[in-house]
């Protein structure tokens, strides 16, 4: 009996091995190239026309996509990564000194539109799932608007409809600020989720057709949401809050509600959010910065004392796999059917190693390769999922316009 135990416990070395090996990173890398040749990325989020704003003060001709942008997004790039539909974030900060954030919400409208309008060879202003079958068939980048920042409504949903008009396709209910009608994750909750006002703004989006979008809320206003939307919702750029513990998470509560939704999150790829590593060394960080801002001492011997702490310590990087494990624990709780990608790309300099801008999705996706997920996953990921999203939000608005 005992030599037969032995006997199985060899067998068992020799063949678990086998079964766990991962396949060789040069060719799980080409069949990722390969993959996206054939098949193409739907991200949920890229900051872009705030790069230009910022850095090109909103001058759309001087931030040439043609050639190297001195962000992380170009045309080349682009079409190195495999992506063929892009979610362009028109983001206004909740927090914004100027004269209101309509005004600010429309310059930003107004560079993502010129930024597609300036590229006819690679973009395509895309309002509608047919938009973006006739922009694949072309070989263009189908282009979306999705608004970052419910505040931006200023509390009205005539500003809400007419946003729609101007292509906006998603809105993202709050950014890091509580408003009058929901709370922000990042915020002070006062509301315990969403007013009866934040409830009218999702019957709306769901009577016009735009995507309700959850990123930046907290748990009570996502599940809210999910009470009162008749059509599916997403997630534009949020990761795993039992991964990663940190506040823009989704947690497992509101992740195991999607099945029944149909929505999708789309993962996002911010180093703070995905990389456990990383949100302990900012943690520790803090609370060194206070220690040594209480202890007695001049400005001067503060900020010696924190450089040389850092230099002590430094700062971890976020890695392809922690991102992996979070678009795998999205799979595994809500189901295979709900996740996509949202890389936050322009809008983070916290990405994962290797994949510093929008060329990198190959590295993603030889990953997810090695640990040995199929085409038609990969597929679901890639566009399958938020492109059955955008049809069923079209198929609810469509539903709730017809005569009663």
């Amino acid at each position: 009996m005992r030599m037969l135990a032995i006997i199985a416990l060899l067998t068992a070395v020799q063949v678990a091995p086998a079964a766990a090996q991962r396949m060789p990173h040069d060719d799980a890398m080409k069949q990722a190239r390969k993959f996206l040749a054939e098949n193409f990325i739907a991200d949920g989020h890229n900051d872009v026309p705030w790069e230009i704003r910022q850095s090109a003060a909103m001058d759309v001709d001087r931030y040439d996509l043609r050639t190297p942008a001195p962000g992380q997004t170009d045309i080349a790039r682009l079409r190195a990564g495999g992506v063929g539909v892009q979610f362009w974030s028109v983001y206004v900060p909740g927090e914004i000194a100027d004269s209101g954030f309509a005004r600010v919400q429309l310059e930003q409208i107004d560079i993502a539109r010129r930024m597609i309008a300036r590229y006819p060879e690679a973009f395509v202003l895309a309002t509608s799932v047919a938009d973006i079958e006739d922009a694949r068939r072309d070989g263009k980048i189908a282009s979306l608007i999705g608004m970052e920042g419910g505040h931006a409504i200023e509390n009205s949903l005539g500003a809400l409809r007419m946003y729609y008009a101007l292509g906006a396709r998603y809105m993202t209910l709050t950014h890091n600020v509580t408003l009058d009608w929901a709370d922000a994750a990042m915020d002070v909750a006062r509301h315990g989720g969403l007013t009866d006002f934040g409830r009218d703004v999702v019957r709306e989006m769901n009577r016009i057709g735009m995507i309700v979008d959850l990123s930046h809320v907290s748990p009570g206003s996502m599940s809210d949401a999910l009470d009162i939307t008749t059509a599916p919702v997403m997630f534009s750029h949020s990761s795993a809050r039992a991964v990663t513990d940190v506040p823009r998470n989704v947690p497992d509560s509101i992740l195991k509600r999607m099945q029944k939704n149909g929505g999708v999150v789309m993962v996002t790829f911010v180093g703070g959010f995905i990389s456990k590593r990383m949100r302990d060394w900012s943690a520790a960080a803090d609370a060194e910065n206070r220690r040594i801002a209480a202890a007695p001492g001049d400005s001067a011997s503060v900020r010696a004392a924190m450089q040389a702490w850092r230099a002590a310590h430094a700062r971890p990087h976020a890695t392809v796999g922690e991102l992996v494990d979070h678009i795998e624990h999205v799979r595994r709780v809500a189901g295979i059917d709900h996740v996509g990608l949202g890389g936050d790309y322009d809008g983070t300099s916290e990405l994962p190693e290797g994949m510093g801008d929008v060329s990198t999705y190959p590295v993603l996706f030889a990953e997810l390769i090695q640990r040995g997920w199929k085409d038609d996953e990969l597929r679901k990921l890639a566009n399958g999922n938020i492109l059955r999203v955008l049809k069923a939000v079209e198929a609810e608005r469509d539903r709730l316009a017809a005569p009663q």
